[in-house]
């Protein structure tokens, strides 16, 4: 690392987010192929964004709007519950996919990402915590 100067005030924390950018799985690349470069109602979103102690897996910053891509080893996951919570209490809502629907189901996964920037999802928190609005969720983004 000698001779790298690292983005921010922790360069440990950037080197974690672009080994985790290096490391995506197949869910996660095709994803990110039609969120980057505005690719989607022109938000701009971004990969592995430390919030806290967490790295969200896409992030736009604007809509304040966290999208998660979760394999089956996660269902249930009691980590997953309180890392939503913290997101959803430091003022940012929570979008969580299968693996799989990224993969096979992409178009119905844009469609409801670009309803939750446009702020057309019910922010009602339903029992598997799929999406979990921040208070402030049917606010203008500013």
């Amino acid at each position: 690392m000698r001779g790298i100067v690292m983005r921010g005030p922790n360069g440990l924390r950037t080197e974690r987010a672009r080994s985790l950018r290096k490391t995506d799985n197949d869910a996660e690349r095709a994803l990110w192929s039609d969120l980057k470069g505005r690719r989607l109602a022109g938000a701009k979103f971004t990969r592995q964004l430390p919030i806290g102690p967490y790295f969200a897996d896409f992030v736009c910053r604007e809509s304040r709007l966290v999208v998660e891509l979760d394999g089956s080893q996660h269902a249930g996951s009691e980590y997953h519950r309180l890392r939503g919570n913290f997101l959803v209490h430091e003022g940012w809502s929570v979008l969580r996919f299968w693996n799989t629907d990224a993969l096979l189901q992409r178009d119905a996964v844009l469609d409801t990402i670009l309803a939750a920037l446009e702020r057309r999802l019910d922010p009602v928190v339903t029992a598997n915590l799929r999406f979990i609005a921040a208070p402030n969720y049917r606010e203008t983004a500013s």
